[in-house]
């Protein structure tokens, strides 16, 4: 059961899945077919056109027709933001719950039991060997250090990034910084309201050993507000942001409590802050990209980009292939303004491209034959801004 549903709605859960799978199945939509990687062009350093920042904020919990549909709630991202960039139509989330979308944008790891159920004890991947596309065989939650993500593919390159988290520093008890549960504990906290609504299920740094065992994740995976300072300055800006609003800000609670907003009005609140900060800091400017992403469609299971399951679960999405269709957002000087783009996309191919932008290697499922990359249907020559 997904959190926040009722035994009853999760039997419509089912019932609404089944009837997405087959209708995919039959209908020979593009949502499910494979294309060839269409190349990223390759920058050119003097025009000012090579992509040095990339920022990812991810959001939770919403599908494509809440967001950018007719009707939308969420009026900035849907509207002002939107017209800054390009809406990635086709974009699918590659599983259930949040968590395995996470781990998938950083590390190529498909999902296993352990993470389709959002990980309520935070204890080890047992790992008993390793399968195609480098997937970790076993089950459990932190990766051992041998499974490798994004961060440190950047630090081996000596490239910079850091992870954003809104709340993490307001827990009288846990750390401020790279905060999680202490191993082998449980960790089920879906806090609904009050000063603190960081949880650690939308962090998936802190699921790898190759992170939380070095002094670093201190330094690296830290709270929201660090964000200001460190666009203060180019020198400061990390090549890689990733950054992650409050359970609030990120839609996955509808209620939030007296004087905070939830849903699709609390990530338009949240959006309308920190997006202007972005796009005004001397890092965006200087090559920047910004992905606006969610998570996962609540209600959905679908799935696109030729997308398998990994080795520890049969169906990624638990009822189904996917994650659901959830759109995304991207907004740079190399993208076309109010542009829409139709090719199919997933949070692998979100790893690859981003992979593809600082020469790096494809880690896990980003590296399976013929998944897509964002290229020249995406890219195009630098505009001036977005």
């Amino acid at each position: 059961m997904l959190p926040g549903t009722s035994q009853s709605s999760c039997r419509g859960f089912v019932a609404i899945l089944l009837a997405s799978i087959v209708a995919v199945a039959c209908s020979g939509s593009t949502s499910t077919r494979r294309v060839e990687n269409v190349g990223l062009p390759k920058p050119r350093e003097a025009s000012g056109a090579a992509i040095h920042h990339v920022f990812v904020i991810n959001l939770e919990n919403q599908g494509f027709e809440q967001t950018f549909g007719p009707g939308s709630g969420a009026r900035y991202l849907s509207g002002a933001l939107r017209a800054k960039g390009q809406l990635l139509e086709n974009y699918f989330a590659i599983g259930h719950a949040s968590l395995p979308n996470y781990i998938a944008q950083i590390s190529g790891q498909a999902p296993a039991f352990a993470t389709q159920h959002d990980c309520t004890m935070y204890s080890d991947f047992h790992e008993t060997g390793l399968g195609k596309l480098g997937q970790a065989i076993g089950d459990g939650c932190i990766y051992p250090s041998d499974v490798k993500t994004i961060a440190d593919q950047l630090d081996a390159a000596h490239f910079t990034w850091r992870a954003y988290y809104e709340d993490m520093e307001e827990s009288p008890t846990e750390p401020r910084t790279c905060r999680h549960r202490p191993v082998g504990t449980r960790d089920d906290r879906i806090p609904k309201g009050g000063r603190d609504l960081y949880t650690t299920r939308t962090n998936p740094f802190v699921y790898f050993h190759s992170i939380i065992d070095g002094s670093e994740c201190k330094r690296r995976v830290v709270p929201l507000s660090f964000l200001n300072s460190d666009l203060a300055e180019l020198r400061t800006s990390p090549n890689l942001a990733y950054i992650t609003p409050n359970l609030c800000h990120n839609g996955h609670n509808r209620t939030c409590g007296a004087g905070v907003v939830g849903g699709l009005t609390g990530i338009d609140v949240w959006l309308e802050q920190w997006v202007p900060k972005i796009l005004d800091s001397a890092a965006f400017r200087a090559g920047g990209l910004l992905a606006v992403v969610f998570d996962e469609a609540e209600f959905d299971a679908t799935a696109c980009c030729g997308e398998t399951a990994g080795p520890n679960a049969r169906l990624p999405g638990i009822y189904g292939p996917g994650g659901g269709r959830v759109a995304a957002l991207l907004i740079g000087n190399r993208i076309a303004p109010g542009s829409t783009n139709l090719h199919p996309y997933n949070h692998y191919s979100l790893l690859c491209s981003v992979e593809n932008l600082f020469h790096l290697p494809h880690l896990g499922m980003a590296a399976a034959p013929g998944l897509p990359c964002f290229g020249r249907d995406v890219f195009s020559e630098p505009s001036g801004g977005p």
